[in-house]
């Protein structure tokens, strides 16, 4: 699941966060692409994240909030 994830990857229990900063577009862009690969991992391995409990936690106050998606579900 690791591997070629740029961003910080924590799991425990069977619970996933992907972590990030974004302060240019290009960060934004790779917590983007990093939430591809694990979708493209979880269908290679025939798993499932649970989408409805995917969460954006965005901790500034002149954050644009980007929607980043997860397969089909934008969050």
């Amino acid at each position: 699941m690791d591997s070629r994830i740029k961003c910080t990857l924590s799991k425990f229990a069977g619970d996933t966060k992907l972590c990030g900063v974004v302060d240019m577009l290009e960060r934004r862009d790779a917590i983007q692409r990093d939430l591809d690969r694990l979708e493209t991992w979880a269908c290679v391995n025939r798993m499932k994240f649970n989408k409805a409990k995917c969460k954006v936690l965005d901790m500034d106050w002149g954050n644009p909030k980007y929607s980043y998606r997860l397969g089909g579900r934008t969050n």
